[in-house]
């Protein structure tokens, strides 16, 4: 934990934190080989569409895009017969000449048939690294765009650095870096070095003044944690104010004062969301206030601390019960959105299947893998000595924990995705990936997995704004945010990883690896996957070669 301190303290604290800014790379400019566009014209010929609401595929089609936007979807033909010849509007095979502006190139056409196009996903819990992981923001923006995310919801990005990410919010809008869409959220009292002047926020006439000043400098939402110098009423002050002004608010409910502000006291004080399990299963306890833990429980060690926390587990009001379904009315009440992170968690139920993923030895870099092993100093790292009993509980916490989330949308209740990488054994991209197949294993339909991954999350980031999402769904007039599949990914998530999906060729007998992405698409600018790919490859490699 010291390290974790040192580097909250270097962060919230103007001085250290532009410091800390220094020691990491700023965001390289957007590299056209990897990234190439926006066109005037862009058009995806041939491909199924699965829309992103909740609604079938259909197809074959093609997407109509002029200078970003999607412009017209129109029938490619009848499935099952070949598709029209010569289909509107006539595009040359190769981008046309560079017409100057914010436009690079005049036209081009993707034939895509045969393939697979969603919307972007939406990742709703995001950090960049830290300098004990990596000093490259670029490889983390890499890892994202090659596995679909078009659009990020840093909680924070780089924690109390808030000059830095909305400088990148910019550069992002702009399509100056190759990152998704940013939304930026800050914790109480951080943003020294973007303009905050109050320092620490210790009364709710403070924080107040706190969302005032971050909705005038562009923050777009709160991220809260429910410790520290927060008290409930600071952080209801917050929400309040927050609300009035446009700005998201999230919340990890921390263990420290969740006695007094649990998931249900948080939803009736107007929070946007609620993401990872903190708050729920303590609003649900039988026959308690409190979870019942062990006496030499230590919220800092952080093996007791997330060792102890799975055994609440049976703690609790039974699924089905009186008690659990009218605690999910109540949540559903209030329009309290839920991002599970499944992901961020889950090597807890089985360490070697995290730590033995077949993606850490090409795209994690060593510094990150460092970081994820055991050592009291990072935060995550908390597999000191982790039995089968630990696995046990957290797999008897998994099934309630995923039950009670399937519920919450089987009731209407809005669930979204969100992957909190770069800890516990969770890299870049594929733990968002991950994050698709445990809903899945939740009960989610494939079609309800996507619609959580794409507008469930634009619906969430815009309404506090009180605005329509303009992404998130392919529908004529939203922003061309597209992920084009070689495979179709509602038969098979993996098909999504950026390792793709290993498979028996029955005719050479031998293991081939087919699937992936094969284009991300974010406001018309066309990202080449696997190029991008070998590029991060590229830097791995290069990182175990250093002296």
């Amino acid at each position: 934990m010291k390290r974790l301190f040192a580097i909250a303290v270097a962060l919230l604290a103007s001085a250290a934190g532009a410091q800390m800014a220094g020691q990491m790379k700023t965001s390289a400019p957007r590299d056209p080989a990897l990234a190439a566009g926006p066109y005037e014209l862009l058009v995806i010929r041939g491909v199924t569409i699965i829309p992103g609401n909740g609604g079938p595929p259909y197809g074959p089609a093609d997407i109509i895009i002029n200078q970003g936007r999607i412009t017209d979807i129109r029938s490619a033909g009848t499935p099952g017969l070949p598709m029209a010849a010569n289909r509107p509007p006539a595009v040359t095979t190769a981008p046309g000449a560079v017409t100057g502006g914010q436009f690079a190139a005049t036209v081009r056409q993707i034939d895509a048939t045969g393939m697979y196009v969603l919307p972007g996903f939406v990742d709703m819990h995001g950090h960049q690294g830290d300098i004990f992981k990596m000093n490259d923001p670029d490889y983390a923006w890499k890892l994202w765009l090659a596995h679909g995310v078009t659009t990020l919801r840093g909680i924070p990005l780089y924690g109390g650095d808030a000059a830095r990410a909305l400088a990148d919010k910019k550069r992002a809008a702009a399509g100056e870096i190759m990152s998704p869409r940013l939304y930026v959220y800050q914790t109480l009292g951080s943003g020294a070095n973007a303009g905050w002047k109050g320092g620490r926020v210790l009364t709710a006439e403070k924080a107040r003044e706190w969302v005032r000043w971050a909705a005038s400098a562009g923050i777009d939402g709160i991220k809260f944690f429910n410790r520290g110098d927060e008290t409930p009423e600071i952080d209801r002050a917050a929400i309040d104010e927050a609300k009035k002004l446009g700005l998201g608010t999230v919340a990890h409910l921390s263990q420290t004062n969740i006695a007094e502000f649990n998931a249900r006291d948080a939803a009736a004080a107007g929070l946007g969301t609620i993401t990872h399990f903190y708050g729920h299963f303590e609003s649900l306890l039988d026959g308690r206030r409190v979870q019942d833990t062990a006496p030499d429980y230590n919220f800092n060690d952080e093996q007791k601390r997330f060792g102890g926390i799975a055994e609440i587990w049976d703690q609790i009001h039974p699924p089905g019960s009186a008690e659990w379904v009218e605690y999910l009315k109540t949540q559903k009440k209030t329009g309290v959105n839920f991002d599970p992170t499944f992901n961020i968690y889950s090597a807890s139920r089985d360490l070697m299947r995290a730590q033995r993923a077949e993606w850490h030895d090409r795209y994690t870099l060593p510094s990150l893998a460092r970081f994820f092993e055991s050592n009291r100093d990072n935060h995550g790292s908390y597999f000191f000595e982790w039995t089968s009993e630990r696995e046990y509980e957290w797999r008897r916490f998994y099934t309630r924990y995923m039950q009670l989330v399937n519920d919450y949308k089987n009731m209407g209740g809005r669930v979204t995705t969100g992957s909190d990488p770069g800890f516990i054994w969770q890299t870049w991209g594929f733990g968002y990936i991950l994050e698709l197949e445990l809903l899945r294993e939740a009960g989610f339909a494939p079609l309800e997995v996507i619609q959580a991954a794409t507008i469930n999350g634009a619906r969430t980031l815009e309404e506090p704004k009180g605005r329509e999402p303009d992404f998130g769904l392919i529908r004529v007039g939203m922003r061309a945010d597209l992920i084009i599949v070689p495979e179709n990914p509602l038969a098979n998530l993996k098909t999504l990883y950026g390792t793709g999906f290993a498979r028996l060729d029955e005719e050479t007998q031998k293991t081939v690896v087919k699937g992936g992405i094969r284009w991300t698409i974010r406001d018309g600018i066309v990202h080449d996957v696997p190029a991008i790919l070998k590029n991060v490859a590229d830097q791995v490699a290069a990182a175990k070669a250093a002296p």
